[in-house]
């Protein structure tokens, strides 16, 4: 029998209530569930439709074992239950009705200075721009490909280093003039080698938007990329291409769909010819990930080692696509520890992370971040609120290097979880040197 329609919008008597207010100052999903349940009839099932969520999962967090901490997750209980936005510390949501009905002007912008006039007129136009394409001679080369391979390792670099969200209309530009090239006949080597790159284009892309938290967006690239590689059957990069898209499943708190597609990945690179040990360790991983984020302790450990032996057996020799250099011996033990983190394993996650860290690359600000702020979660776990704040404030500078919201969100969990702390000098510092390094960061949060 189909479900009765129902308001999508919360009673008003639940939303002013001072329960149903501290549950969600705290971030008390499990009372907070009760009491949409209870209040508005809206049944674990309809809660888990509504979020984007398993019914196992809420039914998880409503007896207690299980909390929600990834903001994704938590905008999405927002927007599918219709909390509004500051009630939970979030921004105010797109849904919200406007404090008042009058349109603020706008700003008027800036009129451009003579230098900026003059340099905008002696510019060509997109459709000259176009023109000009079509005209030109597109003769391609084996050194016309080793060109565009060049650029997309210098995009890698550049987006560890910056992150991705300004590098990423010349990488669509590229992507389009590659897939513009492959409307035209080419020699097979040629046109195989023309789809692999936009396949790595696509990838990338899709990456930047994973990282801005733009997770259709991601989607919808990193399909794509996949749908390139299958073209020309490297089934090594299919491979690779799932186990972003896994990755991204867990940040999504989607662990079903994670090990899903991290299982798809590891059986298209155990049927390629060539394989190397490295990708199956990174692979393996990927699948550590999932399984920690299920929960499910026994498998994470049966994954983990089995990356580290597929590890042992890397060979200088050994025929690795460029893609998978990253994943050197640093990564693989930070990989571990975070593995083991996810667990709530954090004696064993801190001294891993903590020797990664200081053997990584001082130029991979995002990298640096992200693993200092899993450092100062695993300690702050572990009950040492000096070292995880100190942890976290060597930190920010990297973090605020980067244009990252993935980074972004870290910190943002590391701050809410230093909540019960808030009055300790320690931490008062921390916030201190958070608002003059990255004010936006808490400019929506409340303060004790």
């Amino acid at each position: 029998m189909p479900e009765p329609p129902r308001s999508k919008e919360l009673p008003v008597s639940l939303l002013t209530d001072p329960v149903m207010i501290g549950a969600c100052q705290v971030r008390d999903f499990g009372r907070v569930f009760q009491l949409v349940t209870a209040r508005a009839g809206i049944y674990p099932s309809m809660i888990a439709r509504r979020c984007d969520l398993t019914p196992s999962r809420v039914g998880e967090v409503i007896a207690g074992r299980r909390q929600l901490l990834h903001m994704d997750v938590i905008e999405r209980i927002s927007d599918g239950l219709r909390i509004p936005g500051h009630m939970l510390g979030l921004a105010r949501r797109s849904w919200e009705t406007p404090r008042n009905l009058t349109v603020t002007p706008r700003e008027l912008p800036e009129e451009p200075t003579p230098a900026e006039a003059q340099l905008a007129a002696g510019l060509p136009g997109a459709d000259v721009d176009s023109i000009l394409a079509l005209a030109a001679e597109r003769d391609l080369s084996p050194s016309t490909l080793d060109a565009l391979h060049s650029s997309i390792a210098d995009y890698w670099r550049r987006d560890d280093e910056h992150g991705g969200e300004t590098l990423r209309p010349a990488v669509v530009g590229q992507l389009r003039y590659v897939v513009d090239l492959l409307k035209e006949q080419r020699p097979a080597p040629m046109r195989d080698g023309l789809h692999s790159i936009a396949a790595e284009l696509a990838r990338l892309t899709g990456w930047t938007y994973f990282d801005a938290r733009q997770y259709r967006q991601a989607r919808a690239y990193f399909t794509e990329a996949l749908g390139l590689a299958k073209a020309v059957n490297d089934r090594q990069f299919m491979a690779n291409v799932l186990a972003c898209m896994s990755l991204q499943a867990t940040y999504q708190d989607k662990p079903g769909d994670a090990l899903a597609l991290v299982t798809a990945a590891q059986d298209q690179a155990r049927s390629a010819v060539g394989t190397t040990p490295r990708v199956l360790a990174m692979l393996a991983m990927r699948e550590a990930f999932a399984h920690a984020t299920l929960g499910n302790h026994s498998a994470t450990h049966g994954a983990i080692s089995e990356a580290h032996a597929y590890f042992g057996r890397i060979s200088s020799g050994d025929p690795d696509p460029a893609w998978v250099a990253y994943f050197d011996e640093p990564k693989l033990i930070v990989d571990t520890g975070i593995a083991h983190g996810r667990l709530g394993e954090a004696a064993l996650a801190e001294p891993l992370i903590s020797d990664a860290l200081r053997r990584e690359h001082e130029t991979n600000h995002r990298g640096r971040a992200f693993h200092a702020f899993w450092l100062a979660r695993t300690q702050l776990q572990r009950g040492k609120l000096d070292e995880a704040c100190h942890t976290a404030m060597d930190a920010l500078a990297p973090a605020a290097a980067v244009s990252s919201q993935r980074v972004a969100g870290h910190l943002r969990e590391f701050y809410e979880q230093l909540e019960p702390y808030r009055r300790e000098p320690v931490a008062m510092a921390f916030e201190s040197r958070l608002r003059e390094t990255l004010p936006r960061q808490v400019s929506g949060t409340t303060r004790p």
